[in-house]
C-alpha cells in the first residue's frame, strides 16, 4: 500500500511515498501506546528513520520520529529526534511542544516549563496557543503537587562534611566510653 506523508508549510514540500505494508499511519497514535501493536510501531519507526535519512532537512519527519520513539518508551532517541527537529526548524511549534511534553513526562518540570513557554512564544494560531497553555497549566499543576524532581543547585559538600564530623565524634566517644 502507498502512504503519502504531508509536511508542514515551514519546510520544503515533498511528496514522500512509503511502500511498506502499512495501510496508513494511525491518525492519533501519539497518546496511547496500546493503540498500535509493537510490530507496527517498530515498522513505523523504521519507515520514519528511512524517511529522515532520505530527507535530512525535514523537521516534521523528525518530529514524528521523536513521537514514535516516545511511544516506544525510548526517551533518549525521542529526545534526540526532537532536538534535531528543533535545530532544523526553530519555529516548528509541534516539535517544540512535544519536546516540552517529553520533559514533562520524565518529570523534569522546570525544563518542561521552559520548553513549553518557547512553544507558546512561537504559536501562530489560537489552537496552538490553547494547546501550549493547557500543557503549561498541567506542568504547573504537577509542580505544585510536589511531583517534580528537585533541582540540584547546591553543593552537598557541607552536609557530607557535617555527617563525617558527627560520625567521627560518635566513634571517639564510643572509644572513650570503653
Amino acid at each position: 500500500m502507498e502512504q503519502h506523508l504531508q509536511v508542514s508549510p515551514l519546510n520544503q514540500p515533498i511528496d514522500l511515498t512509503v511502500q511498506h505494508g502499512l495501510e496508513r499511519f494511525p491518525s492519533l497514535p501519539w497518546r496511547d501506546p496500546h493503540s498500535i501493536s509493537p510490530e507496527k510501531l517498530a515498522e513505523l519507526i523504521a519507515t520514519l528513520k528511512r524517511a529522515c535519512w532520505q530527507n535530512p532537512q525535514n523537521a516534521s519527519l523528525r518530529t514524528c520520529l521523536g513521537m514514535a520513539h516516545a511511544m516506544n518508551y525510548d526517551v533518549y532517541r525521542s529526545m534526540a529526534a526532537l532536538e534535531s527537529a528543533i535545530h532544523i526548524a526553530p519555529q516548528d511549534f509541534l516539535a517544540q511542544l512535544k519536546y516540552g511534553e517529553l520533559f514533562f513526562r520524565v518529570r523534569a518540570l522546570h525544563r518542561a516549563e521552559q520548553e513549553t513557554l518557547r512553544a507558546l512564544e512561537i504559536a501562530a494560531s489560537p489552537l496552538e496557543i490553547s494547546l501550549a497553555r493547557r500543557q503549561l497549566a498541567q506542568i504547573r499543576e504537577t509542580g505544585h503537587g510536589g511531583h517534580s524532581r528537585p533541582l540540584w543547585t547546591k553543593s552537598l559538600s557541607f552536609p557530607v562534611a557535617g555527617l563525617a564530623i558527627l560520625l567521627l565524634t560518635i566513634a571517639c566517644l564510643y572509644l572513650l566510653w570503653k
